[in-house]
């Protein structure tokens, strides 16, 4: 199992207009084989901030839906990026 996670930021007056443009992104990858979940949402307390949380059943299955050209994407310019791909070599209940 790989699970993507972190944040991005961009300008606060611009995050909307940043989650509208990766929508489809979301729903693309939400369809693609070994994808479990795909999301970037607004924090709810820092107004230029977004959550990043993939979750796929293999490297494979990311690069293969990474690799596959998406939609043409007209975003607003990032401002940073602290996201991580962690390898996960067990699961349990909570």
């Amino acid at each position: 199992m790989i699970i993507i996670a972190g944040e991005l930021r961009v300008a606060a007056e611009e995050r909307d207009r940043y989650l509208l443009g990766v929508a489809e992104v979301a729903r693309l990858a939400r369809g693609a084989p070994g994808c479990h979940d795909f999301a970037q949402t607004p924090d709810p307390i820092e107004p230029d901030r977004i959550l990043v949380y993939e979750r796929w059943s293999s490297d494979e299955d990311l690069l293969t839906f990474r690799n596959a050209g998406g939609p043409a994407l007209d975003l607003p310019p990032l401002l940073s990026a602290d996201v991580s791909k962690y390898r996960i070599s067990a699961v349990e209940a909570p």
